[in-house]
C-alpha cells in the first residue's frame, strides 16, 4: 500500500479530543505514531462510555494505529529514555497546559537541541502567551470567546448547545494538522524543525469567516437569526408532520424556483430574496405550514427527484448506514488487534487520494499494548 505520511513518526502526548484526533489522521495516512501515556494516570478518553471489545469506543477510535505506549513522565528515566529516542521522530504532539512540559524538562527548546528538525506541536485552549494561556476550558468556551456562540441560534433562545466539538477538531485538531505538515514542507528546504502554537481559540474566531469580514471591514455585526445562513432568511430547518425535519438550502434563485413550484408557494419567488425581517417572516411562516403538512418519508419521495438543496435531518444512526454512507465508505471495519480476524465498525478518514490509500491496521490499544517503540 501507498501511504502519503509513510516514513513521517510522531511522539504523541495529547490526551482527550483535539491531539488525539489530529495524531490519528497522520496515523491513518501513514504516519508511525507513539501514544505516550502515564501508567497510573491514563487518558481519560479511555473511561468514557459506552465500550466496545473491553475499551472505549472513543479511544478505539481516536487511537486507532497508534502504539500505546506507558511512561511516568515525573520519573527522571523516563525523560531521559524519551530525550535518547527524539532524534528518531520528526513530530511531537502534545496538549498540556502552558510551560508543563517545560517544568518537565520536555520542551521545545530542550528537545530541539538534540533534535534541531524535530517538529513540536503545543495545542491548547488559549495558546503560549497573553493573559487566558493559563486558564481552563473547554469546546464551548472557546466558541463563546470566539463571536460563533453569539450570532448562532435563536433569538428567544440563545446559542445551541451543539451535538459535536467544533472549537476542538475544527479549531484545535485540523489547524494541528495543517500546521504540522506545513512545517514537515519548510523542513525540507531549510532542514530545521520548529515550533507550532495552536490554541483552539484563536482558530475558532477563523471559522467566523465571513461574518469576521463583514464586522471588520464593513462594520456590520452579525447577530442570532439575522442573515441568510444563521436562521435569517427562509434557509432553514422546518418541522414534518411526524415531528421530524427538513434541511432547505435553496437560497440561488433556480433552487429557490424550483421549491417555490414543488411547494407551490408563490410567495417564496416573490419575498424569498428579500432582507426585510418581515418578509423573512411571512416566508418562512408558510414554508412551515408547508412542510409540516407531510410526513419525512412523504416529503423525501418527492424531493428525491428535485435538484433544489432540500434533505433530510437525519439521525446519526441512519446517516451511518445511508445509501451516501456506503457509497463514499463512511464506515470501515477496523481489526481489534493487528492481524486479527475480529473487527470494530469505525469512521473512516475521509481524504481520498488517486495513488495513495488510508490505513487501518488496528484499533486503540490497551494501555502499554506496545511494549518497544
Amino acid at each position: 500500500m501507498s501511504y502519503v505520511l509513510k516514513g513521517l513518526k510522531v511522539l504523541d502526548f495529547s490526551t482527550l479530543l483535539p491531539g488525539p484526533f489530529a495524531t490519528m489522521y497522520l496515523a491513518d495516512l501513514g504516519a508511525e505514531v507513539v501514544h505516550i501515556e502515564s501508567p497510573t494516570r491514563p487518558d481519560l478518553l479511555r473511561l468514557v462510555p459506552p465500550y466496545a471489545h473491553g475499551q472505549a469506543t472513543a479511544h478505539n477510535y481516536l487511537n486507532r494505529n497508534k502504539h500505546s505506549i506507558t511512561l511516568d513522565l515525573k520519573n527522571r528515566d523516563c525523560i531521559e529514555q524519551i530525550k535518547t529516542r527524539i532524534s528518531d521522530y520528526d513530530i511531537v504532539v502534545e496538549q498540556f497546559r502552558p510551560g508543563v512540559m517545560q517544568r518537565l524538562g520536555l520542551d521545545y527548546a530542550t528537545l530541539a537541541e538534540i533534535n534541531p528538525r524535530l517538529i513540536y506541536c503545543s495545542i491548547t485552549g488559549y495558546g503560549q502567551t497573553g493573559s487566558y494561556k493559563d486558564k481552563a476550558g473547554h469546546d464551548i468556551n472557546y466558541l463563546a470567546l470566539s463571536g460563533i456562540a453569539g450570532h448562532s441560534g435563536r433569538v428567544q433562545d440563545g446559542p445551541p448547545a451543539l451535538g459535536i466539538q467544533v472549537a476542538d477538531v475544527a479549531g484545535g485538531s485540523m489547524h494541528a494538522i495543517i500546521a504540522i505538515l506545513a512545517a514537515v514542507i519548510e523542513r525540507q528546504r531549510s532542514g530545521m524543525g520548529q515550533y507550532i502554537d495552536i490554541s483552539m481559540t484563536d482558530c475558532a474566531v477563523t471559522l467566523n469567516n465571513m461574518a469576521a469580514a463583514a464586522s471588520l471591514a464593513a462594520d456590520v455585526h452579525a447577530q442570532p437569526e439575522s442573515g441568510h445562513l444563521n436562521g435569517g432568511a427562509f434557509y432553514d430547518y422546518y418541522q414534518t408532520q411526524d415531528g421530524r425535519y427538513l434541511s432547505i438550502g435553496s437560497l440561488e434563485p433556480q433552487f429557490m424556483q424550483g421549491l417555490a413550484q414543488a411547494l407551490q408557494l408563490p410567495v417564496l419567488l416573490e419575498k424569498g430574496s428579500s432582507l426585510d425581517a418581515q418578509d423573512q417572516k411571512e416566508v418562512k411562516a408558510a414554508i412551515q405550514e408547508k412542510i409540516r403538512s407531510k410526513t419525512l418519508n412523504e416529503w423525501q419521495t418527492i424531493f428525491a427527484a428535485l435538484d433544489v438543496c432540500v434533505e433530510p435531518v437525519l439521525h446519526l444512526d441512519e446517516a451511518l448506514t445511508s445509501q451516501l454512507a456506503q457509497e463514499r465508505g463512511w464506515v470501515v471495519h477496523v481489526p481489534v488487534k493487528a492481524g486479527e480476524q475480529e473487527t470494530e465498525p469505525q469512521l473512516a478518514c475521509p481524504i481520498k487520494f488517486s495513488r495513495s490509500s488510508s490505513r487501518y491496521d488496528f484499533m486503540g490499544q490497551a494501555l502499554g499494548e506496545s511494549e518497544q517503540w
